[in-house]
């Protein structure tokens, strides 16, 4: 606590994970949603969605080029390298998208470009929605 003039002041000073617990979404935050969901609907995100939540896909199977897993894969890690970086709220973007499930369709391939490239931070943002747990 400061004296300031008579006055006390309380001086607060909140770790980054502090911040990270207490950030509530902002018109900002909202403002970056409608970007993102625009970009969705530029690069088809939720027709490659619809393909592969349909009960026909085999996520263990499918081609390692497919396109509907590469635009998921792309979109997710692009979303988790905001939220990573503090520039979209985790819990708004969590609110829209079902980020679980579609790591579960889309993380065999995530993993085995993963173990071919030798690059074990390929898509980690991507899969950091789905495995970081709230404090």
């Amino acid at each position: 606590m400061r004296v300031n003039g008579g006055e006390s002041v309380l001086v607060v000073s909140l770790t980054m994970k502090e911040k990270e617990r207490i950030m509530v979404a902002t018109y900002e935050d909202a403002g970056l949603l409608v970007q993102l969901l625009r970009l969705d609907a530029e690069m088809g995100v939720g027709d490659a969605m619809a393909e592969v939540f349909k009960e026909s896909f085999d996520a263990e199977n499918a081609s390692m080029d497919d396109s509907n897993i590469r635009k998921i894969l792309f979109f997710g890690e692009a979303v988790g390298a905001l939220v990573k970086h503090n520039v979209l709220n985790r819990d708004l973007i969590r609110d829209v998208y079902w980020f679980d499930g579609l790591w579960s369709r889309v993380a065999p391939h995530a993993l085995a470009a993963r173990d071919e490239e030798d690059e074990p931070s390929l898509y980690e943002n991507f899969e950091s929605l789905v495995t970081k747990k709230e404090d």
